[in-house]
């Protein structure tokens, strides 16, 4: 019985997971660039702690730098920050598109700086939230530059039959004079959309006179309107300030909201103007080109100069690969559209499309910033909210005096340095993956290569034997010099000798038959001899036992020899068209009258049945059968002889009652030197011939032989099937 165990792990899986475990050097791959990057991350922080410091170096010393003789140690949310402006700008063209770049430094004015006026004195305001503006003021070439942007759901103008300026809509300025005793009011009512006529007015609005040097224009937007101004430098004193008034009833025209840029319209109260001097431009200029948003803030934390963008300000350059795309588009398209997807499962994609809220405020706060006020350097990470973007913020004190004026803020995002991580990784990633994909293909053809080698042998040594047990075959000794082939050399050397052994068994008893029967005959004539001269009884009884055991000998010699001699004979024997029904029934007719005490039962078609064979080798197949029922037959019970035609096969079954076969013996019992007999019924000298000879014998006609158990009572039946005859 072949019982083969198919292990579903064989040497590819085992060689194959083991593989497996190279996959950890991505994962040591990975945390040696992350600690990489931790390490860059720290040094890019002392980097821009040094920046700031480099720049408040040079800022130190220099109190000058930023007071213009205005400026007031106090915090006053009502100054007003006065930025350069580098180019000249357009008042007439109805949009605000020359201001964009300084967009960044407007003021939000709404609900917090509602002011009560004289026009207004105790009236609560309506519709709280209507109005509100953003405000910026500029310098350029000796005149101060301003625009509003107003946001008012009812805009009422002034009537052109209307004497005063204040019962519409209107734009007041404040102004403290020169000589810093008294403060000038202007007012920009207009009659509707149009270049700006400004009057100055007395303090209860009374002799409007226009007022010539202040120009502009007013023009309406969707959700209110806007206004730009010119004012010539030389009119201003040290404090200004601005507000707008509101009036939503055209008939009664009473002011309804005021929001002003100030808490009251007197000398002391109005804002300062703080104005940053060119001294810093120049100075912050001279480090504006290391990739960093550079900020100059006084000590109220208002942003005096800002250089550098957010944006762009990645401070670590990292290489495009446009030169990858221009060489290897194939590569480019895996990497895109493949492995990207698959990478970015787990690293962050870092996007320039942000917003930092405060770099559009005009104040900047933050922990890095206080720390400096306080006169201590400090750098600090910051997420943004909405976003995967983080930034790196430091600040640094500027000193005068021992005391600090003011601190210089470089900000960093993050993009570059992860963008450069991203690409270590993928360079990392693509590396080990190539590695392992060849490394892994390596072991797999490697491990099948040995796989195939081994079954190869395997499939060899199980053709050496043939189901009788014989060696049929050899191993073909392989010519590798690995252990395989050591192997596959040994297995051959003993098959070899293995082959040796058993042809000298499985000639010998040819050779004992030869050698003996001249012995034999030897003994048989002196004993015929003696027995002519001894005439007592008592010598004429051992000559007895002696010549009943040299008729023994004989039948074995015989026996030893019939298989060979079939064997033999078979191999140049010539097959013709037989009739199986008449040599079964003239053999059974022959065993009634051999064994006169068995009864024997046929059960056969009517018609003939034809078969391509010989008749003698049939008959002595059934000889063998019948015997071997015969012998263990139980007294008294038949034995069946069963012959029909299955499909293209004749069924021929030999079936007797008695004692069933061991269920290790069902497939052996075909075997040379085989016998289940028990020693007491063994009264004629048996080698377990006769089964193996039925055996040669059915497969030299083409067919199969089997023994198995009856299901109907105790016996054996033995089944020969035969192909049968085709033309």
């Amino acid at each position: 019985m072949n019982l083969t165990f198919k292990n579903p792990f064989g040497i590819r899986f085992k060689l194959v997971f083991l593989s497996s475990f190279l996959l950890v050097i991505p994962w040591l791959g990975y945390q040696y660039i992350i600690e990489m990057e931790e390490y860059l991350r720290r040094g890019q922080e002392q980097i821009v702690l040094g920046t700031a410091q480099a720049l408040a170096t040079a800022l130190n010393e220099r109190p000058e730098l930023f007071d213009e003789g205005s400026y007031s140690p106090a915090r006053r949310t009502e100054d007003l920050y006065i930025y350069p402006i580098y180019s000249p700008l357009s008042l007439d063209d109805g949009s605000l598109l020359d201001w964009r770049e300084y967009q960044q430094y407007e003021v939000d004015y709404g609900h917090d700086d509602y002011l009560r006026t004289d026009l207004n004195p105790s009236r609560p305001y309506e519709k709280e939230g209507s109005l509100s503006f953003k405000s910026m003021v500029g310098e350029y070439n000796g005149s101060l530059y301003a625009y509003f942007k107003v946001r008012d759901d009812n805009i009422v103008y002034r009537s052109r039959d209307a004497l005063s300026v204040h019962r519409s809509d209107f734009l007041q300025i404040s102004m403290l004079s020169r000589e810093g005793n008294s403060v000038s009011r202007y007012v920009i009512a207009p009659h509707e959309p149009e270049f700006l006529y400004p009057f100055k007015v007395g303090d209860d609005y009374s002799e409007p006179t226009h007022e010539e040097r202040i120009s502009g224009q007013w023009y309406e937007t969707a959700d209110g309107y806007d206004i730009e101004l010119q004012i010539p430098m030389e009119m201003l004193g040290g404090r200004l300030g601005f507000a707008i008034f509101d009036v939503d009833d055209p008939q009664t025209r009473e002011i309804s909201t005021v929001v002003a840029t100030y808490k009251a319209a007197d000398a002391e109260r109005l804002g300062s103007l703080r104005i940053p001097t060119p001294e810093i431009d120049r100075i912050v200029a001279g480090m504006g080109h290391n990739n960093s948003r550079i900020q100059v803030v006084d000590r109220s934390g208002r942003v005096l100069l800002t250089v550098g963008d957010i944006q762009s300000a990645t401070g670590l350059s990292v290489s495009s690969r446009i030169e990858d795309a221009r060489t290897n588009k194939v590569w480019l398209y895996i990497q895109n559209k493949i492995l990207n997807p698959i990478y970015y499962q787990i690293l962050t994609k870092p996007s320039n499309d942000f917003i930092d809220d405060l770099y559009s405020d005009v104040t900047r706060a933050g922990a890095h910033i206080d720390s400096a006020l306080e006169g201590t350097p400090f750098t600090q990470f910051r997420t943004l909210a909405d976003s995967e973007t983080r930034l790196l913020e430091a600040a640094h004190p500027i000193l005068a005096n021992g005391e600090v004026i003011g601190a210089v803020v470089v900000d960093q995002n993050m993009n570059g340095l992860r963008t450069f991580r991203n690409q270590a990784l993928e360079t990392l990633f693509n590396t080990i993956l190539g590695v392992m994909l060849l490394v892994t293909l390596g072991l797999f053809f490697s491990a099948s290569r040995i796989s195939s080698r081994i079954r190869s042998l395997r499939n060899q040594a199980e053709r050496i034997i043939d189901d009788t047990g014989r060696v049929q075959n050899t191993i073909v000794a392989s010519r590798s010099s690995d252990e395989i082939g050591d192997l596959s050399r040994s297995f051959s050397n003993i098959v070899e000798r293995l082959t040796q052994h058993t042809s000298y068994l499985e000639n010998m008893s040819s050779r004992l038959s030869h050698e003996l029967r001249t012995p034999i005959t030897v003994v048989r004539s002196s004993l015929e001899n003696l027995g002519l001269t001894v005439k007592d009884k008592e010598s004429a009884v051992y000559l007895e036992r002696a010549e009943e055991g040299i008729k023994r000998l004989n039948v074995i010699l015989t026996n030893m020899s019939e298989a060979t001699r079939l064997e033999q004979m078979l191999k140049t024997e010539e097959k013709e068209k037989i009739d199986l029904n008449a040599v079964i029934h003239g053999s059974v007719e022959g065993y009634k009258l051999a064994y006169p005490d068995q009864q024997f039962d046929l059960d056969m078609e009517s018609g003939p049945i034809f078969a391509n064979g010989v008749p003698e080798y049939i008959a002595q197949m059934l000889d063998k059968l019948i015997a071997n029922a015969v012998e263990f037959s139980y007294p008294d019970q038949p034995i069946t002889i069963y012959c029909h035609t299955l499909r293209d096969h004749a069924d021929i079954k030999v079936s007797n009652a008695g004692p069933s076969l061991p269920a290790e013996m069902e497939d052996r019992v075909f075997d040379a030197m085989i016998s289940v007999r028990p020693q007491e019924k063994q009264k004629q000298p048996h080698l377990g011939i006769g089964l193996h000879i039925a055996r040669l014998i059915t497969e030299f006609h083409g067919g199969q032989i089997r023994a198995e158990n009856r299901k109907d009572r105790e016996g054996v039946t033995i089944s020969v099937v035969i192909p049968l005859f085709h033309h």
